[in-house]
């Protein structure tokens, strides 16, 4: 069964239930107790917004449903009216499972965007949304020197490029093994990006992380647009860089953009901050936007491979081939084997802002964060620090739920435009332009330096297929040139993912 997207399914002004077979349904606004809240329902206590209302009786013990699937087991009788949430509602997720491969046979997309987008093909085939020069640190050791080369080189030659970035983390010494070999993948990665027109990697010089093998792992760089170097072998490693930068920004600054179809597009989804209308107006609508870039044969790549976990069927049942289900599968018991391991139990979330918003379970949150991915077939399972084949449909990454470290994963995947849902907000920025869509209007009231779009205005009776049409103007408009908020803001972080020994 493939998510069910929200339609006008409202059963009165103040609620949002998804699918009939639910048992609860979300408050669209706070409510209070003795509220009449649908026909013969009336509220047994206070039940503020995003929050969910039981629509029918459910005993201890019984399956509680929303998005037509069990989000959890009852923990005491609830009556219709009741607020269901923590003290009467609780996970039943636990340790790993069997799967069988059991595809269903969707409704094949059909391709509604002719539209295109002024983006820079590069000498690869691959499409950029930005003509910036990104520097690079092998090591956190030279991280302050790649930030100080970048300030002064995005001042120096401002209006030549669409700007100078430094990414930096402070790994890439006293690491081992798979952990190193994670890190050196994914600086590779991100020096390939097409959004960088130029790249800079600057290392120190007695790290793990050497230069050489570093750029002997990314054979497909164009060596016309990338500059190394060590600070230990430079007399002046801020005036190297900076040479280094100039260099770079005389071939990239004669780049253009052209007119470039939809299939040249690469978004990554993402969630931050959920809240209980995530799964009803922006995750939705993001999917809505994922079936149109991949039914124009573009791709899309969902990560968080932790929230998926009470989803994860969903997914499998889309894999294009039993190769690809298998792949799946592999990457969600490797995942739950992480937790398994460091003695963590693989229900270890929502977190504490989820749960304020209305998220009471893992499974609630996995159902409404897969609605990302809309309905495309799954074509491929990309591992941490891989890059995406390019294949039409959804790619699923290996990657945690942390916000900057999916988020650079989703970069160094492919994506060129990230769209990020928010229910609380964060002024985070990425290397790839990042949208943020807020999942309720009060959000994107209050913080419009944070958000891009307010998609919950579909919680207030606007039409989904509005709203995606709005949203698809922007996501083309972003991938032209246009900044976004983050950009706007100077926010741009990257974060690794460590999870190895540290000497």
């Amino acid at each position: 069964m493939t998510p069910v997207i929200l339609g006008e399914m409202s059963l009165a002004a103040c609620l949002l239930r998804i699918d009939p077979r639910d048992d609860v349904a979300v408050a669209v606004r706070g409510l209070a107790a003795g509220d009449s809240v649908a026909e013969a329902i009336t509220a047994r206590a206070e039940i503020p917004a995003g929050h969910k209302v039981a629509l029918r009786a459910v005993a201890a013990g019984e399956p509680v449903r929303k998005y037509g699937w069990p989000i959890g087991r009852a923990t005491m009788d609830i009556q219709p009216g009741d607020h269901v949430h923590t003290h009467n509602l609780a996970t039943a997720l636990s340790g790993l499972d069997t799967y069988a491969y059991e595809p269903t046979n969707p409704e094949p997309l059909h391709a509604t965007e002719d539209r295109t987008f002024m983006g820079y093909r590069r000498k690869n085939g691959r499409v950029g949304t930005r003509n910036e020069i990104w520097i690079l640190s092998t090591v956190g050791c030279v991280s302050r020197t790649a930030q100080k080369v970048a300030a002064e080189a995005d001042k120096r030659f401002k209006g030549r490029v669409d700007g100078v970035h430094a990414l930096t983390h402070p790994f890439g010494c006293s690491q081992l093994g798979g952990d190193l070999e994670a890190t050196r993948r994914m600086t590779a990665a991100m020096a390939g990006h097409p959004n960088a027109g130029g790249v800079l990697i600057i290392g120190l010089g007695c790290e793990n992380n050497q230069l050489g093998p570093l750029l002997e792992s990314a054979p497909h760089l164009d060596p016309e647009r990338l500059r190394s170097f060590t600070a230990q072998t430079a007399e002046d490693e801020i005036e190297a860089g900076l040479e280094a930068v100039e260099e770079l920004v005389r071939i990239a600054e004669q780049d253009r953009r052209e007119p470039c179809p939809v299939s040249d597009l690469v978004i990554g989804l993402k969630c931050g901050g959920s809240d209980g209308l995530s799964g009803l107006t922006a995750n939705p609508l993001v999917g809505r936007i994922a079936d149109k870039v991949c039914a124009a044969g573009g791709s899309a790549i969902l990560t968080e491979i932790p929230e998926i976990f009470g989803a994860e069927r969903l997914l499998m049942a889309r894999a294009e081939s039993e190769a690809v289900f298998a792949d799946v599968v592999g990457v969600v018991n490797d995942f739950k084997r992480y937790f398994i391991a460091h003695g963590e139990p693989v229900s270890e979330n929502p977190s504490p802002g989820n749960i304020a918003g209305g998220i009471t379970t893992l499974e609630e949150k996995s159902l409404g964060a897969v609605q990302k991915a809309g309905r495309a077939p799954v074509t491929e399972v990309v591992r941490y620090g891989g890059q995406i084949r390019g294949k039409p449909g959804v790619a699923l990454l290996e990657a945690p739920g942390n916000d900057a470290v999916s988020s650079t994963a989703l970069t160094a995947a492919g994506a060129t435009v990230i769209l990020f849902t928010t229910g609380r907000g964060t002024p985070l920025g990425f290397p790839a332009p990042t949208l943020k869509l807020a999942t309720n209007s009060s959000l994107a009231q209050r913080k419009q330096r944070w958000i891009d779009f307010d998609a919950g205005r579909v919680a207030s009776g606007a039409s989904m297929d509005a709203a995606a049409d709005a949203l698809m103007d922007l996501v083309l408009a972003t991938a032209s040139g246009r900044p976004t908020r983050a950009e706007e803001n100077g926010e741009r972080e990257i974060a690794l993912w460590k999870r190895g020994v540290t000497l």
